[in-house]
């Protein structure tokens, strides 16, 4: 089982319309409702690649229910959220069905209560022994502490437990400190956590400062890793239009699933950008188009190899 965190879930809502212009009224063709988190993102492609998967983190109100609601329909996802009192966040993205970009506006999370962190991370210790591996996603909700990360994956390597971390600013920097095995920042985070524009310069000082292994996500320029094993670089091979919503999130997923399937590190890539690609193609976060990513998946272009990282 792999065990997905989300302390700030949410329901992502997706509007879209014919052609969104500012400071005017839209008509909305569709409105689509899903449970959301970047977490929660991550399981239900895991779900959809055939992985067992638990989802932990908090949810609250009646936006919390229908996020409970709406993932009990997802199958192989098993819910543990645990119960807050404080509602649920909302996500809403707003697709330009002519150009196709999408504009996201993302509430801000709920106050987590001392005594809701002081149960979750009992709760967390609980679900530890029968993960195989953990990913530690997206942002923190007002009340949990800023190191929050840095304690879950000290935690989790006690149990022994591999653990891949997703997330931004502080919370990044402390918990790379905390040695984490991956983590999976994009360019601009990764340019944040240490100071650098290069990716390449910046993904080694990230494994200097303690990730044991950084895939940077360089947008249309695929994934770049570093690892103890060697560097690799993966492009797809052309850009793709869509909705980018989730789509770093189907990378983790890609990498969290190679990772149990003992994948050599360029075919891990391989399906990491394919499901990014494919995930972009379809209409809603935390699904992906399988005909785009079968397509694609042979047409992935990775280089380098086994060096000294």
């Amino acid at each position: 089982m792999i065990l997905t965190v989300t302390l700030n879930t949410a329901l992502d809502i997706t509007y879209r319309v014919g052609v969104l212009r500012p400071h005017t009224s839209h008509r909305v063709s569709d409105v689509t409702e899903r449970p959301g988190g970047k977490g929660v993102n991550v399981a239900r492609v895991l779900a959809a690649l055939g992985h067992a998967t638990t989802v932990t983190g908090f949810a609250g109100g009646a936006t919390g229910r229908s996020v409970r609601e709406r993932l009990a329909e997802s199958a192989g996802v098993v819910d543990a959220l645990l119960p807050i009192a404080g509602p649920t966040r909302r996500t809403i993205a707003v697709v330009d069905e002519l150009s196709g970009d999408t504009t996201q506006l993302n509430e801000p999370g709920p106050q987590i209560a001392a005594a809701e962190w002081a149960a979750f991370l009992s709760h967390y210790e609980e679900l530890l022994p029968g993960a195989s591996a953990v990913a530690l996603c997206g942002s923190l909700p007002p009340g949990v502490p800023v190191g929050a990360y840095a304690g879950l994956i000290r935690t989790a390597r006690s149990a022994g437990v591999p653990v891949l971390l997703d997330t931004s600013g502080e919370p990044l920097r402390r918990g790379v400190a905390a040695r984490p095995d991956l983590v999976k920042p994009n360019a601009d985070e990764l340019a944040e956590l240490t100071g650098s524009h290069d990716p390449a310069r910046a993904t080694q000082d990230a494994r200097r400062r303690g990730a044991r292994t950084v895939v940077a996500s360089l947008g249309p320029r695929g994934l770049l890793a570093v690892t103890p094993e060697g560097r690799w670089h993966a492009t797809p091979p052309a850009p793709v239009h869509g909705n980018p919503t989730g789509a770093g999130d189907s990378a983790v997923a890609a990498l969290l699933s190679g990772l149990l399937e003992h994948l050599p590190w360029p075919d891990r890539l391989a399906r990491a950008v394919a499901l990014s690609a494919a995930t972009v193609r379809s209409p809603v976060a935390g699904d992906f188009d399988r005909p785009t990513y079968e397509k694609l998946l042979d047409q992935v272009t990775v280089t380098g190899g086994t060096t000294t990282a």
